[in-house]
């Protein structure tokens, strides 16, 4: 069977992250898929961890939105360039909410199996985040 993987790309961020939908998660994505970048110390975190990460990040951010930039699919991958908008309404990485709005990137690559995700690896500006969040002379290096 031959599946859309660019429509399903798509699908994700508009229903799950967009339209708030849980049901969809077990939808598109293997039970035991595989995700990198929800956790902080480079390993790679289960797809029943990625539903506390993305509750949090919409406690932190209750208008979240993202806009799926391009779609790109070779084989049985895609690569999806997003920019997303959020206010900061709750406590993001030990910042007291702020009520900043931020705007950020990320490039997102997923590979697929019989259209569910199976693997996928997450990259944002976060260094961009923590400048529109703390302001650019928090962020200084040393």
């Amino acid at each position: 069977m031959s599946h859309d993987l660019k429509a399903l790309s798509r699908r994700w961020f508009d229903e799950v992250w967009n339209d708030r939908r849980l049901d969809v998660v077990p939808e598109l994505s293997h039970e035991h898929a595989v995700v990198y970048g929800l956790v902080g110390d480079g390993k790679p975190a289960k797809i029943a961890d990625f539903i506390p990460f993305r509750e949090r990040f919409l406690q932190t951010f209750p208008d979240f939105h993202i806009k799926v930039d391009d779609v790109i699919q070779e084989g049985d991958k895609t690569v999806v360039r997003l920019t997303a908008t959020g206010t900061h309404e709750g406590d993001a990485m030990g910042i007291a909410p702020t009520g900043r709005r931020v705007n950020l990137s990320a490039l997102i690559m997923t590979r697929w199996k019989d259209g569910k995700i199976i693997e996928a690896w997450n990259e944002f500006d976060a260094w961009g985040m923590m400048q529109q969040l703390t302001g650019p002379a928090a962020m200084k290096i040393k």
